[in-house]
Order: C-alpha cells, then structure tokens, then sequence
C-alpha cells in the first residue's frame, strides 16, 4: 500500500525547537570535551601564572604530602603524584568507557571500519617517535620519546569547536576514535617503557585482583561498589609494583558494556513505575530504581556520572599541578636549540599529520578503494594537523620520563605544540574554502559509503512515502500518534519537505502503549483511513488532536474526511490492520528503536536535535554525500 504525494504540504508550522533528541552518548561526550577546552586553557595560564608569580609556593603546595592508611599500612604520595597516578586514572577510564560504547554502539560496531582508523593511530604514534629519536640521537634525553606520541582529546575538539562549521561534523568522531586507538597505546607504552624497578609479588596480585573483576562481571554483578573496591585494590597493587596505575582505569572502562535501552526493559520500568505510583512503598521504590538503572547501560550512567568532572575538574588540575614554570628569555633561547623542545614539537605538528594522513593514503590504495576515510581528504589533512595537539598525556609521559631543566624544556615544547597545531588546521582549513564548492565538498565529505543503521529498506509498494520518489535524501521516521514529542515534529517535518524538493519523508509506527494507551488505536486508524487513500489527511487530523484519540474521535475523523465509515468503523472493530502496524513495530526493534520520535536520513540513524535547523542540515549534509557518490 503506497500514499504518495508529489507536492509537499503547505506549511504553516511554527519553528519548534526540541532538545531532547540532542542528548545521546557521543553527542554528550564531544560537548564536554569541547567545553573542557577552555577550562583546561585556564587552568594553564593559570599554572604559568602561579610558577611565574611564586615559584617556592607553587612548588612547595604540590610537593606536600598526602596520606591514606588503614591498619598501618597505606599510600603516601605528594600532590602532584596524588594527581598524576590517582585522579587522572578516572580520566583514562571515560576514555575506555568512550572506546567501549563506540566498539558497541558507535559507528565501531562495525569493525571494517576500525581498520583505518586504527592504522592511521598507530602510524600517527610512529613517524613522531621516529622524529623525535632522530633529533635525540646521541643525546641523554632519547629515552624521553614517549612525549612525542600523543594526542589532546579536549584540546583537538575545542579547536575544532573554535574552527565551527569548516570541518564536517563526522571529523569529531573520526579524530575521537584515532585519540581512543592513541590512549590505549600510549597507556602501554607507559606501563612498559616508563615503569622502573617493577615488583613482580606486587604485579602478579593487581592481576590476579584484575582476574576477579573480570569472574565477578561474568557472573552478572551489577553492583558499582564491588567493582570500585576492586579497582581500588588492583591500583595499590600496581603503584606499589611500580607500573603506573592509570592502565587500571582504561582497563575498567573497556569492559564495561555499552548498549541502546531495550524497549521491554522501558516497558518494565514503566509498568513498576505505575505500581509505586499507586502503592509508595519503600520496597517499590528500590525496584523502580533498580528497574531504572537496568534499562540504561552501564556505559552510559558511568559516563553521564564521571565525564563532566574528569573534563572540567581532574585534567585541569592535571594541568594546573605540571605546567607550572618561570619562564624567562633564557629558557625560551634554550628550549628552542634543545633537542628536547624541538624532538616534541617537531615530532608532534609534522609527525602527527604525516602519520596519519600518509597510513590513510596508503591503506586506501592497498585496499584498492576498500577502505576508505569516513571524510574526505582535506577533512583527514585537518584532522592529521589538529592531531599535533599532544597535552595531556604527552605532559604525563614528560614527568615521568625527565625532570629539571629537560622537563622544562619539554613542556615548552607541548605548549608550542598546541599553538603551532592550531594554526596548521587554520591554514589547512582556508585552504579548502578557497574551492570551488563541489572540490570543496568532496574534499570535506568525500565519497564513502556510510554505515547503514536502518534495518528494513525503504519498500514503495509499502510504506506510507511522501514526497518525489526519485529524492536524493529519504526520511524515515518511527512515530506515535500519541507522543507530544512526535507532535512537536510534525510541523518542522512539514516545513522541511515545503523547503525542500529533494526529500522523501516515510512514516512508519512504533506506538508506545506502556505509556500511550491509545496510540495503537490510532495507529490502526491511520491504516483504516490509508485504505481509502487517505492515510495522510488522517496523519494530520491525528496530530492536530492528540488529546482526543478516543475510536468514537478516530471515526469522527473519518466523517470530516468524508470516508466511507461504516467500512473504516467495521476495520478498526476486527483490528483488520493490526498486524500491519506490527510489523512495523519489529522493523523499529529491528533497527534497536525504543523511543519516539526517532529518524533516520537515509538509512542513518540521526542523533541530533529535531528542530528545523538541526535537521535541515543533516538533509543538506546527506544530500551532498548522496550528489558526490553518484558523481
């Protein structure tokens, strides 16, 4: 059964704004990291300023010692290794947990396409280490290489943030996962390579106590403190091994499940909702709660709990702990002749951008094509230029692997760094919008195909289309007659399509009856209408009344459209189109929808925002890529 309209409906729709779509993993943690930038640049120049002010106390506050004991025995640590080894810990676990939900929910989940990404991580730690051995050949600081290896997540997505819409939004995800490849090694490199004098009794208990965390996940505990206990005692163990602790948090977060909320676990939350609504027992709301956390991955609630404080408080104290030194025309005319300063710098704006886009390259033609960048070209240049920025761990490394004047001299080289990365992806970035639009479009998006979210295609002969059959870009959305957010949709969907010709917009139904009791009702009612042709007349009756979907409402409708009733009352009497609203029920569980509204652009799931700006773009964006592949 096809409903088919040539012309887009007029439109009368005012601009809805509607935020809660904006609010997914990845969305979130590229905000924060984003906004992080800017703290973590405070906090900078405030260490610089506090060094350059008084020395003595800034180096006397992060000298002092803190001590944890219990039963005479315990960890004492200065400060600065309390920051060092402790809290950046929980740093390096959101990355893991970040690697784990991409790995399972993310565009990792298919793995062809961490192939890329991945070599162009590993090669983009190589070429710098090699340039920085090069320039260190010889000298007393070549073991201080691992300093020369790693990228800024926060400070590479706020330069992108600063560089607004000149790069595509999938360069953010792309430059992500190429920074989550370079974590975990950097991590490796630093249990390996910079731990010294290692004590094997110590070592083996952190991972025989690693061995436990991973029986009692397998055994199904859900239970937050047993894995904190644990984790706590796999730390101590390693710090007293003398292998850096931080690794047990990217260990954590890698194994910590990510995965989208079923809707019978929804549904359930729902139903003991309802009960502790009708009966408020302590007993029922211990289950509400428990019923809450199920329906939402581990993954999420750890990342929703510890993102926020690792990117707006514990790097930059990180920051504001190690970046502290005078600095003064001698260092400055010292660091610039040292092979320290100029192995980082050197190996950190040309390593990094060399790496990277030369594996890319170089992937792609021994693939012949197969595997290609989810960018073009000159988004994967921008990315290799902006991937110079190594601050964060790249400072971790220098304080373990220097100290005195090469320390100072290393951290002169990661400032200029940062400033000499910025300004490559300024330059690489006007050079691109110096094209003509077509070379400059392919050079941002280029031309691979893109990961296809929607399970069930698109069928003509089936699904309720409206718009030019031959649209470069189809809308598909799961609705609910019911839903208010579905009917704050509805007419920024309307003004899209009269804005633009080359849509195609397909509606199919995922009623939600744990929470809308008459959704399925009208969902059937829109299908008793399609019957006689009108399935779009009833679409807009339906969200015009949303409050009134009563089947004494719904067959009022099929008078004011003029249907033939007793036909339309005598179909939603048998349920005649019960089964047909069931199928699309499965082809939304198929695709894992559990919410409504949910779209998908051309078979991509859309995980942004749903007003009229964020969704033209995205119908903009994918018709670009949709022109460039058919060239």
């Amino acid at each position: 059964m096809t409903d088919s309209d040539s012309t887009a409906p007029s439109s009368s729709a005012g601009r809805v704004s509607v935020r809660g779509a904006a609010s997914t993993p990845l969305r979130d943690f590229l905000r924060t990291e984003t906004g992080s930038a800017m703290v973590l640049l405070a906090a900078t120049l405030a260490a610089l300023a506090w060094a350059n002010i008084a020395h003595a106390s800034y180096e006397d506050f992060w000298h002092t010692r803190f001590s944890v004991t219990l039963g005479g025995r315990g960890v004492s640590l200065p400060l600065r290794e309390w920051m060092n080894a402790g809290l950046m810990t929980f740093f390096f676990f959101v990355v893991g947990l970040e690697a784990r939900r991409e790995f399972d929910m993310g565009d990792l989940r298919d793995r062809r396409q961490l192939s890329l990404p991945a070599i162009a991580g590993v090669c983009g730690m190589i070429v710098p280490i090699a340039i920085y051995l090069a320039i260190n050949a010889g000298h007393s600081s070549v073991h201080g290489w691992g300093a020369a290896m790693s990228t800024d997540t926060a400070f590479a997505l706020g330069m992108l943030a600063l560089l607004g819409s000149r790069f595509p939004e999938r360069l953010r995800t792309v430059i992500l996962t190429v920074t989550v490849v370079d974590d975990f090694l950097a991590l490796g490199v630093i249990a390996v390579a910079y731990s010294e004098d290692v004590d094997l009794p110590a070592l083996l208990a952190g991972l025989c106590i690693f061995a436990v965390i991973l029986l009692v996940r397998a055994v199904g505990v859900r239970h937050g403190w047993a894995y904190a206990l644990l984790g706590a005692a796999a730390w101590v163990a390693l710090l007293k091994s003398g292998v850096d602790p931080v690794v047990v948090g990217l260990a954590l977060g890698l194994l910590t499940y990510a995965y989208p909320s079923p809707r019978s676990e929804l549904e359930r939350a729902t139903g003991l909702f309802r009960a502790f609504r009708e009966q408020p027992t302590p007993e029922l709301e211990r289950s509400v709660r428990r019923g809450l956390r199920s329906a939402v991955s581990p993954n999420e609630r750890l990342q929703q709990l510890y993102h926020p404080w690792t990117s707006h408080v514990i790097v930059p104290l990180f920051a504001l702990a190690n970046m502290g030194i005078v600095i003064s025309g001698d260092l400055l005319a010292r660091a610039f002749t040292s092979p320290v300063t100029l192995g980082i710098l050197f190996g950190l704006v040309v390593g990094k951008p060399i790496g990277i886009i030369g594996a890319a390259w170089l992937t792609n033609r021994l693939s012949r094509g197969r595997m290609t960048p989810q960018v073009g070209w000159g988004a994967v240049a921008g990315g290799g230029t902006i991937a110079g920025v190594g601050f964060t761990v790249s400072l971790l490394i220098s304080t373990l692997a220097f100290q005195g004047r090469q320390l100072e001299e290393a951290k002169i080289g990661i400032l200029s760094a940062v400033v000499c990365a910025f300004a490559a992806t300024w330059a690489v970035a006007l050079v691109i919008w110096a094209l003509p639009p077509r070379r400059r479009a392919r050079a941002l998006i280029g031309t691979a195909e893109t990961m296809v979210d929607l399970a069930v295609p698109v069928d003509p002969d089936r699904d309720h289309v409206r718009g030019p059959a031959d649209a470069p870009v189809t809308i598909v959305e799961y609705g609910d007659f019911e839903c208010p957010y579905c009917g704050q949709a509805e007419p920024v969907i309307r003004e899209l399509l009269a804005g633009h010709a080359s849509v195609r917009y397909v509606w199919r139904h995922l009623p939600l009856t744990d929470v809308h009791p008459h959704a399925q009702l009208a969902a059937e009612a829109a299908e008793c209408a399609a019957e006689q042709g009108a399935f779009w007349e009833m679409h807009e009756l339906l969200f015009a009344h949303q409050g009134a979907l009563e089947a004494r409402d719904l067959v009022r409708y099929a008078e004011q459209l003029g249907l033939d009733t007793d036909r339309f009352r005598q179909a939603l009497r048998d349920r005649t189109w019960a089964t047909r609203v069931a199928e699309d029920v499965e082809s939304a569980d198929l695709s894992d929808v559990s919410g409504t509204p949910t779209f998908f652009i051309n078979d991509r799931r859309h995980l942004g925002a749903y007003d009229i700006e964020a969704l033209s773009a995205a119908v903009h964006a994918a018709k670009t890529r949709a022109v460039l592949r058919s060239g």
